[in-house]
């Protein structure tokens, strides 16, 4: 299980530089930008709680890039690799317990949210292909998971 969340940050990582292309190639778009930006901002987020560290207080909702995006996409697909290489395969079911933006308290096992994160990043991908077709771009690149794995 360890293994196929390992394949699966990079198949993430992947998806991000494949989409980021586009958005680079379609001049930076406002809304795909501000996506792509919650996308990372939001990883952070959670690599933060599962490694129960303090939770930086970056914005979930960034209007821009503050952070070349090419740097923060490899930099977190590295972080969550490192980080499930220590683990056990038992760990992953680990409760890790964090505070939501609006200070609730959670408790969820790390597959879960390993599986949220991944997830996450494919909703937005999804909405920042819609965006990209908004703005003009006539043909998005394949981003499904087989496509990755075949190569």
């Amino acid at each position: 299980m360890k293994d196929h969340f390992i394949q699966l940050f990079k198949y993430d990582k992947y998806a991000n530089q494949q989409m980021l292309e586009v958005i680079r190639a379609a001049n930076n778009p406002e809304k795909p930008v501000q996506l792509m930006a919650h996308l990372l901002a939001a990883q952070q987020r959670w690599l933060s709680r599962c490694k129960e560290e303090s939770v930086a207080d970056n914005d979930l909702f960034p209007t821009k890039e503050t952070t070349p995006f090419e740097e923060l996409i490899n930099y977190y697909r590295q972080e969550w690799i490192s980080f499930l290489s220590d683990f056990a395969p038992a760990d992953l079911h680990k409760i890790i317990t964090y505070k939501n933006t609006a200070g609730t308290e959670y408790s969820n096992k790390l597959v879960d949210i390993l599986t949220q994160v991944i997830n996450h990043d494919t909703h937005h991908r999804a909405q920042i292909g819609q965006q990209l077709k908004l703005a003009g771009v006539e043909k998005l690149p394949t981003i499904d998971y087989i496509f990755f794995i075949r190569n």
